[in-house]
């Protein structure tokens, strides 16, 4: 699938200092709009009230200036969009297609041995089975809670869907591999499968390029998609870039950042180099 105008995007969270990988994506995304006439997007992706912290925003900024890439402005923050994510979930909450969930981690761990799917263990659908009266008393209550998608009706709501990856060709969509995913937190009023795949939407964007990790995940991304009526892009998995000790570069694993790089006197050119050729150097 090609675009005659593409309109790409780079989206990190601010959680971390940027590494090769994320130079990669950025730099791919790039090119793919600059090369063909098209807008290149940066996205906040800063639902996470705990982890996102406005240093790392700052310094997302400046490694990609170094670079020597540009994009729109305004820059979209998702913190500053949290309404429009609201907004969706009414529209699936009038659809009938979501439920409170109360469990912690620990209650589903305890729950007994369930199949697992691509985030772990599928849940078991223990407040799925409250009443309405129940679920009305604990939410009086002040207990949080999550919201979960409904897995079952949504994909029968749906139909048959497919998605288009870039690498891997045309995909069927099998969201149910997900069970009752949850679309909004205890902890924050979206999660990343809605907020993600709204945003792509109000943006316009028609390539996704991220790594592999997240092929699972367009699974779901394709059943929203259709339930809510948004647009449908093309998706490029890219294969996850490995550090010298042979694994995936990770934040929490403490990758290199492009920032050490910096200091150590690496020019961007350089840089730009390693990310690029890092990804034909992976099997």
């Amino acid at each position: 699938m090609t675009f005659s105008s593409p309109v790409t995007r780079f989206a990190p969270s601010p959680t971390g200092f940027l590494h090769l990988g994320h130079a990669f994506c950025a730099l791919f995304a790039h090119g793919q709009a600059v090369d063909r006439g098209g807008r290149f997007l940066l996205r906040i992706e800063d639902i996470d009230p705990v982890r996102c912290k406005l240093d790392f925003e700052t310094a997302i900024y400046e490694d990609l200036s170094w670079l020597g890439l540009t994009w729109e402005m305004p820059v979209r923050r998702q913190s500053d969009h949290l309404a429009d994510y609201r907004q969706a979930l009414d529209r699936l909450e009038g659809m009938g297609l979501l439920y409170p969930c109360f469990c912690s981690r620990k209650d589903i761990a305890s729950s007994g041995q369930a199949p697992h799917g691509p985030d772990g263990p599928l849940y078991p659908g223990i407040c799925k089975r409250l009443s309405l009266d129940q679920r009305a008393e604990r939410i009086g209550a002040g207990q949080p809670f999550a919201l979960r998608l409904e897995m079952e009706r949504a994909v029968a709501l749906a139909g048959a869907l497919t998605w288009r990856d870039l690498d891997q060709g045309e995909q069927k969509a099998r969201p149910e591999i997900f069970g009752d995913v949850v679309l909004a937190r205890k902890d924050a009023p979206t999660s990343y499968h809605l907020a993600v795949t709204l945003d792509d939407h109000l943006q316009e964007v028609t390539l996704v390029t991220r790594g592999v990790d997240l092929f699972e995940a367009t699974h779901v991304h394709r059943l929203l998609q259709a339930l809510l009526g948004l647009n449908v892009p093309a998706w490029r998995h890219h294969p996850l870039l490995m550090g010298p000790s042979g694994l995936r570069l990770a934040k929490r694993d403490q990758a290199q950042s492009l920032r050490a790089l910096r200091n150590e006197g690496l020019s961007p050119q350089a840089v730009r180099s390693m990310a690029m050729g890092r990804e034909s150097a992976n099997p």
